[in-house]
């Protein structure tokens, strides 16, 4: 049975990528890692990437744009912030038996594919702790009130950047399916942000996965995850989470601009520059300011 890891990334966001890769290849350099592009603006990083990190590109890209374009049109041309986030559902469709889904703007601790361990009793996991803030800016009340969800169910919210799955659990007629239920009651969902793909992913997994798993209800606890939490204590270019006294297994910079003087950048500096000459932060270039989407995720966010 293979199992593996996809990113989805294009030239934009080429230094982030490689920090996650980079950390991921440091504890594990055999695991495959997969890129689902993006967009079309993919040909520099695929290269770097591709060399230095053995990473492979999706091979269906035709089935990537077919799928993405039909979902778009579900719900109509405009409508979400990001509509290129769908692009990663490809994932249910690809190569591997077993999968993490895993975003750019996150460093990991240690072989973080082991976590597809728990896909031998569970369906689909994710590890965090966005269930903890309510349903705002995923779900509106009207899914409780309608008696789409129950409170049960909305305990298991994730956050979209960091989930595994089996191959196939979920088809393209689900996906297709699910969008269209979900554009004919927009009124389920808190689109006031101009979220994209996490609402509506959240909906199809509570409606269609019962056999899903949040690892951090595993016994013991786990810790945190997210950067907006300013409670970790640093160890040797790891974290710690004191709550449940145990190391992160992974840091996700969600709704945070990665730059001098974020949360934990010596963190993410550390990684992206490992094996390489470290670069003083006034060499490095600066965002003037977030844009949108990053605003955007950081009213999303929880913290853990």
């Amino acid at each position: 049975m293979s199992c593996g890891i996809y990113i989805t990334a294009n030239d934009k966001v080429i230094e982030q990528t490689i920090a996650l890769l980079k950390s991921i290849r440091l504890h594990d350099p055999d695991t495959p890692i997969v890129l689902i592009p993006y967009d079309d603006n993919y040909q520099r990083i695929a290269t770097i990437i591709k060399d230095a990190y053995g990473v492979e590109i999706y091979q269906d890209l035709e089935f990537i744009d077919r799928l993405s374009n039909q979902l778009y049109q579900i719900f109509g041309q405009g409508f979400f912030a990001r509509p290129n986030q769908f692009r990663k559902q490809a994932c249910w469709f690809g190569s591997f038996d077993k999968f993490i889904y895993i975003d750019t703007d996150i460093v990991v601790f240690d072989k973080i594919i082991e976590t597809i361990d728990y896909l031998d009793k569970y369906d689909f996991i994710c590890y965090d702790y966005q269930h903890s803030g309510g349903i705002k800016n995923v779900f509106t009340p009207k899914v409780l009130e309608n008696n789409v969800f129950n409170e049960n169910d909305i305990q298991d919210m994730f956050n979209g950047g960091f989930w595994g799955a089996k191959k196939n659990i979920i088809s393209e007629e689900i996906l297709y399916q699910t969008f269209t239920e979900c554009a004919s009651h927009p009124e389920y969902f808190d689109f006031s942000q101009k979220t994209s793909d996490q609402p509506i992913i959240n909906y199809m997994i509570l409606k269609q996965v019962p056999q899903r798993f949040n690892i951090v209800r595993r016994p013991g606890g786990a810790p945190g995850s997210w950067a907006g939490s300013n409670h970790f204590q640093v160890q040797d270019h790891h974290l710690i989470d004191p709550n449940v006294n145990q190391p992160l297994d992974y840091l996700h910079w969600a709704g945070i601009r990665i730059q001098p003087g974020c949360p934990y950048w010596d963190i993410w500096k550390y990684y992206r520059y490992l094996g390489e000459a470290m670069p003083d932060d006034e060499l490095l270039p600066t965002p003037t300011s977030n844009n949108l989407w990053q605003k955007i995720k950081g009213k999303i966010c929880r913290k853990s």
